[in-house]
């Protein structure tokens, strides 16, 4: 977590005094398409286009993704960020071939920012900790599953609007990051995954044999077992 809030402030003040660097390292799909960048895949994730973009994603990054790390452990939070970020840049390529006004506007513009990577955090956080509270814009309480599904359908209406901003790479990293976190070990391994349903279907089998219950509100409390 702090590596990555310092790298990215590190390359703020850098392309504050070194401004051709923006150019340099965003990520423009034409430019992915038609030449050797795959770098910029990487790269657009560390420039921000402004000093709210850096504190506003820095602020996300520290509150959705410090739990995160804890539970995960810091290697695959690492992984999981780039993986989210990169694949939301890849994608965002890939939309932009789509004959659709907005997104073919993106082509050829600069794409700047973490967000992709932090939308798949927002994402994860949503899916580990449904129930928490979160306060959309400081003042509106709602469960986290409630507020990643807000932030997901604003990010594919504007994504298909002209308004300035690569929405569709936050919708791609809200995409990316389910993909990844729900498909991958089917994707993956699927015979790892038929032995695990079929593990958890006699371990429910067996909790009915012997009349097991899990904790919880029930009349029948004598017959509970934890």
């Amino acid at each position: 977590m702090k590596a990555l809030i310092i790298t990215n402030v590190v390359m703020f003040v850098a392309t504050t005094f070194m401004p051709a660097l923006v150019n340099q390292l965003a990520l423009v799909p034409a430019r992915v398409v038609h030449g050797p960048r795959l770098y910029e895949l990487v790269t657009y994730m560390f420039i921000h286009a402004g000093l709210l973009h850096i504190l506003f994603n820095m602020l996300a990054l520290w509150m959705f993704g410090t739990e995160l790390e804890h539970m995960w452990g810091t290697r695959f939070f690492l992984k999981f960020y780039f993986i989210a970020g990169i694949g939301a840049g890849a994608l965002t390529v890939l939309l932009t071939l789509l004959p659709i006004g907005a997104l073919r506007q993106l082509y050829v513009s600069p794409i700047v920012g973490a967000s992709g990577a932090i939308y798949g955090l927002l994402l994860a956080y949503g899916l580990y900790f449904p129930d928490r509270r979160i306060y959309m814009y400081l003042v509106f309480p709602i469960p986290a599953r409630v507020f990643v599904l807000i932030m997901g359908a604003i990010a594919l209406y504007l994504s298909l609007s002209d308004n300035g901003v690569a929405n569709a790479t936050h919708l791609s990293g809200l995409l990316v990051a389910y993909v990844y976190l729900k498909g991958a070990r089917l994707r993956l391994n699927p015979w790892a995954e038929v032995k695990y349903r079929y593990i958890k279907w006699k371990f429910n089998r067996v909790r009915k044999k012997f009349d097991v219950y899990s904790g919880g509100k029930n009349d029948e409390w004598n017959r509970r077992v934890h």
